[in-house]
């Protein structure tokens, strides 16, 4: 197999998102040896209950893996029988997929890239590019849209006119992990139905609509897709975070991958949007409490994912870390973003009103994506939070812990942890849910300094 030269993989570690200037920490252990081990162990039964492998019957309904390789889903057991591009693309960084699995993923999420611009029968358009939110297991169809597995029927206003924003910065995050991890850079060559592999990273990359001066990503009510797959439920309108977030992320990707290439034009050019992103997320999301807040249109609450996000990505420097920081670390005394380790999508005390988290929302309050706790962001807020306040960042990692551990899913059926999220009063949803350890493993490798 084509593997990168000690020099590509210098080159691809220079444009790392993650080694950016001014990420430095306390060396108090977030978490202790122990600790660390069975997240670890938890992480990989996880992973291992969320392969499907090939021709591998999953259920009456979806039917068998005839994708032609093994497919990892969101979660065990019953939760979400399909492949989710997001899910799988945020669980890589643990280190723990193997480059044959990353390759079979990878090329099947550049076949069923839109190849052109189309209307669906809900009246909603999945542009050329468009990279789908979630693929069938049984025949390989591309579902752009969340609230559905039928390929005819997917695409209604309910979800967006346009499909999620976050899968193809993904699709970008795929790829750089696979060639980051020896898998060659020759699969940056390979023609998919007319296009070559890096061709198709560029073109998903410009899918999302932006600011033509900011790079921001940007929706209206008339013309919007989903922010992000982890709050599909949420209507959010003008200049959206997260996506921009993950924007920035992706164009250093792109940069570095163009750069081993040999291709210096468009290393600077994603350069440059990478460097235009990080000058404007500041001056368009800060908001009065010290928060970033979500958008600058419908459901511009403040964001606890996405400030933590934005410290950990090294997008917030100076003051706005420091404010970051500071507010997240007495959210977090005052009870306001946690429970039990997890983590809320906006504080309890900034919700849109009495009867609303979000001004915009298609679920009940303090339920999944509106008020409950996901497993999902725990690291990134641990991360924010240590640079303020070392043990309180350890505290939080060890309630976290100590919920994994008191429902262990391996325990037996009665027991689902790591859940997708959960709320106060007991209720649960989506039990053995992959990013709610995924996510916070590989921040705490980094924290700890145990990267694979």
């Amino acid at each position: 197999m084509n593997r990168p030269s000690s020099l590509i993989l210098g080159c691809l570690m220079l444009f790392s998102p993650f080694l950016l200037k001014g990420q430095t920490h306390d060396k108090t252990e977030v978490l202790s040896k122990d600790q660390f081990e069975f997240l670890e162990g938890l992480t990989e039964a996880v992973l291992e209950a969320s392969r499907i492998y090939p021709k591998q019957f999953v259920s009456d309904e979806f039917g068998a893996n005839n994708t032609g390789g093994l497919l990892i889903r969101p979660g065990g057991r019953n939760a979400y029988p399909s492949f989710w591009i997001r899910d799988y693309a945020m669980a890589l960084e643990t280190g723990l997929v193997s480059l044959e699995e990353q390759k079979h993923m990878l090329l099947l999420t550049a076949h069923t890239q839109a190849n052109q611009t189309w209307i669906t029968s809900g009246g909603s358009m999945v542009p050329v590019g468009a990279i789908a939110d979630h693929i069938r297991i049984d025949d390989g169809l591309p579902i752009y849209f969340p609230g559905t597995y039928s390929f005819t029927a997917q695409g209604t206003d309910k979800w967006g006119s346009l499909p999620p924003y976050g899968d193809q910065f993904m699709f970008v995050h795929m790829a750089y992990m696979y060639v980051q991890a020896n898998g060659g850079m020759s699969i940056l060559s390979e023609e998919i139905n007319g296009l070559n592999l890096i061709e198709r990273l560029a073109l998903a990359f410009h899918v999302p609509p932006s600011g033509l001066e900011n790079q921001l990503v940007v929706a209206s009510e008339e013309f919007r897709g989903v922010d992000f797959g982890f709050r599909d439920a949420i209507e959010l309108t003008g200049e959206l975070l997260y996506p921009s977030l993950l924007k920035y992320k992706a164009a250093l990707e792109l940069s570095a991958l163009f750069s081993i290439m040999n291709r210096p034009v468009l290393t600077d050019k994603y350069q440059r949007i990478a460097k235009t992103i990080k000058k404007n997320i500041p001056l368009f999301f800060r908001d009065d409490s010290g928060y970033l807040k979500a958008s600058t249109g419908l459901s511009a609450q403040p964001d606890v994912w996405g400030t933590s996000l934005a410290v950990y990505l090294g997008v917030l420097e100076g003051e706005g870390l420091a404010a970051a920081s500071k507010v997240l670390t007495e959210a977090y005394k005052k009870g306001t973003i946690s429970y039990r380790g997890n983590i809320r999508h906006v504080p309890t005390d900034h919700d849109f009103d009495k009867n609303k988290v979000w001004e915009k929302s298609l679920v009940a309050k303090n339920t999944y994506q509106n008020g409950a706790y996901w497993g999902t962001p725990t690291g990134w807020v641990a991360y924010a939070i240590h640079q303020s306040s070392p043990e309180l960042a350890k505290q939080l990692a060890t309630e976290y812990i100590d919920e994994l551990k008191e429902n262990d899913f391996r325990k037996g059926a009665a027991f689902g942890a790591p859940y997708e999220c959960f709320g106060k009063e007991g209720e649960t949803q989506n039990p053995v849910y992959l990013t709610s350890v995924a996510c916070p493993l590989a921040v705490f490798r980094k924290i700890l300094g145990k990267e694979r």
